[in-house]
C-alpha cells in the first residue's frame, strides 16, 4: 500500500529479517517481481480475485515459489498495483493467470478514472531482484508472456517497452507516446501493436516489458490548479533543464488537490550522491533518486507559484525491501503476503 513518508528518515531502509527467515540460496538470486497495473480499484472483489490468480492455480492450490507483496489501489485513479513476486522460472504463468482473471472480469468500454490508461491489463513490467538474473533475460520472459497472453485471450494486444523491446530497448515513456497514451483523442483503430491483432475495445492495449526496478513516488500538492500542476512536473522530469535523473512525471487531479505521481527508474552506474540508494544486477551497480530529494524538490518548484505540499506516498516498496519482502514471504510460505502486511485498504 502506499505509505506516508517521514522525510527524515533515511530512504531505501531495508525490513530487518532474521537469518532464519532469509532465503539466501539460489531462490534468492533468481528472483523477479511484477508490478502488474490493472485498470480496475473500486471492486475490492475484483482486485482480490486478480492477486490470487497469480498464487493460486485453477483447483486452488497454491503456486511454489510466489507471493504477492502488496496491493495499491487508488479509487480516483480507478488503478490497481499488484507487487507479484517469484524467480524467473516461475514468473510467467503466475502473472499470465493475473492477467487472464483480470481481462475476463474488466470491461475498458465502461471503465472510467483520472489516470490514463490503455488497457484492462495496464503495464506488465518484469524486475530482476536478484544478483543472477538478468535484464535480458527478463526481457525474453517479458516478450514470451505477451505472446502466450495474446493467444490465450483472443482480442488482447500488446506493445513491447525497455528489454522486451530488442534491439532497441525504448522505454515505456516513449513507447506510450508512440502509441497515443498521452492523446485525449486517441484512436485505437490507428494502433498496431507489437503483439496479437487489431485492438478490441473490452480489453484495450497491455504493455509489456522489463528493465531495472521502477519506483512509483507521488507527492501531493494543496492546489485544484492543474495548470501549476504541469509546470512542476515539467520542471521536475528528467527530460527538463535540472530536472531529476530517471524521473518520469505526470500531473494528474486526485482528491480535490493534484498529484504528482513520479515514476522513478533505476539507473547503471555508480549514486550521484551519499543517499541515493543502489543495488546489483549481474555485478553491475544500479541507483535511483530517493523520495525525500523528490518530496524536497516538488515542494520547491510548488512553493514558487506559492503552493504548499500535502504529503508523500511511496507506491509499494524500493527495490532493496521487494527483495528483502519477497525472501520473507518465500521463506515463510506466505503466498497472500499483502493479508499479513495489512497494506490492503480500500
Amino acid at each position: 500500500m502506499a505509505r506516508m513518508l517521514d522525510m527524515g528518515a533515511r530512504d531505501g531502509l531495508l525490513v530487518i529479517i532474521t537469518r532464519t527467515q532469509m532465503s539466501s540460496g539460489v531462490v534468492g538470486q533468481r528472483l523477479v517481481a511484477c508490478l502488474l497495473n490493472i485498470s480496475e480499484a473500486r471492486s475490492k472483489d475484483i482486485v482480490e480475485k486478480v492477486a490470487r490468480a497469480a498464487i493460486f492455480d485453477s483447483n486452488g492450490g497454491q503456486r511454489e515459489g510466489t507471493t504477492v507483496l502488496n496491493i495499491f489501489n487508488d479509487h480516483d485513479y480507478n488503478r490497481s498495483v499488484i507487487t507479484i513476486t517469484a524467480t524467473i522460472e516461475s514468473i510467467r504463468e503466475a502473472v499470465l493467470s493475473a492477467c487472464e482473471k483480470a481481462c475476463q472480469l474488466i470491461d475498458m468500454q465502461s471503465h472510467t478514472g483520472d489516470h490514463p490508461c490503455m488497457g484492462a491489463v495496464d503495464l506488465v513490467p518484469i524486475y530482476p531482484l536478484g544478483e543472477v538474473v538478468g535484464l535480458e533475460e527478463c526481457g525474453k520472459e517479458a516478450r514470451a508472456l505477451a505472446v502466450t497472453l495474446t493467444e490465450r485471450i483472443p482480442g488482447t494486444s500488446a506493445f513491447h517497452f525497455g528489454f522486451a523491446d530488442s534491439p532497441r530497448h525504448r522505454g515505456l515513456a516513449q513507447r506510450r507516446k508512440e502509441m497515443g497514451w498521452f492523446r485525449k483523442d486517441m484512436d485505437m483503430e490507428t494502433i498496431k501493436p507489437d503483439v496479437g491483432g487489431k485492438l478490441r475495445r473490452r480489453y484495450g492495449l497491455t504493455g509489456v516489458g522489463a528493465s531495472p526496478y521502477v519506483m512509483n513516488c507521488n507527492v501531493t500538492i494543496d492546489t485544484q490548479d492543474l495548470g501549476v500542476g504541469k509546470r512542476v512536473a515539467r520542471a521536475l522530469r528528467e527530460s527538463s533543464l535540472g530536472g531529476l535523473p530517471g524521473v518520469q512525471v505526470l500531473a494528474l487531479p486526485h482528491e480535490g488537490a493534484v498529484e504528482i505521481a513520479c515514476n522513478v527508474e533505476s539507473m547503471q552506474g555508480a549514486p550521484p550522491e551519499a543517499n541515493w540508494p543502489s543495488f546489483r544486477i549481474q555485478g553491475e551497480r544500479y541507483c535511483h533518486a530517493p523520495a525525500s530529494l523528490i518530496s524536497t524538490r516538488v515542494a520547491q518548484l510548488a512553493g514558487e507559484h506559492g503552493v504548499a505540499t500535502k504529503g508523500t506516498a511511496l507506491v509499494g516498496f524500493t527495490p532493496q525491501e521487494c527483495r528483502a519482502l519477497a525472501e520473507q514471504a518465500l521463506a515463510q510460505g506466505i503466498a497472500e503476503f499483502w493479508r499479513e502486511q495489512r497494506r490492503l485498504r480500500m
